[in-house]
């Protein structure tokens, strides 16, 4: 009965690590979802400008961060379903140090909202759209 129990509970444990090891190659592997024509890629010349007013959705990335991959479909469907509600922006944070320091942003994705250029709510991590789109309906 023991070794019964271990050689199921070994096979879990392979299985288990089986699984991490395929999921993380096909992260590896997955290509940028292409930039939505609603979306604002942000730099410090334009982003005062994008953010002053309005509702904003920023989403603060890095291009080795996986779960940034995966937020960047949902990004780009939001930007598509919102549509002139709100803008919804992209900043790199390996390329725009200084404005990330600013938002004091130490985890990726951070997703911040802003309302007339004053930080209203952030997210930390995969969210999806249904989430992302009530939380701007809230400020609206």
């Amino acid at each position: 009965m023991t070794s019964t129990v271990i050689t199921i509970i070994v096979s879990l444990i392979v299985a288990a690590i089986a699984y991490l090891y395929w999921t993380a190659r096909r992260l590896k592997n997955m290509q940028e979802s292409p930039v939505s024509k609603n979306l604002v890629v942000l730099t410090p010349s334009n982003f005062q400008h994008q953010t002053k007013s309005g509702i904003v959705l920023i989403d603060f990335w890095a291009s080795w961060c996986m779960p940034c991959k995966m937020m960047s479909p949902i990004i780009n469907e939001v930007a598509d379903e919102v549509g002139e509600k709100a803008r919804i922006c992209k900043l790199n944070v390996e390329e725009h140090q200084q404005l990330s320091s600013k938002f004091s942003v130490r985890n990726i994705p951070t997703l911040i909202l802003l309302k007339n250029g004053k930080e209203i709510d952030r997210f930390v991590g995969v969210k999806t759209k249904d989430f992302l789109i009530k939380q701007i309906q809230k400020i609206s």
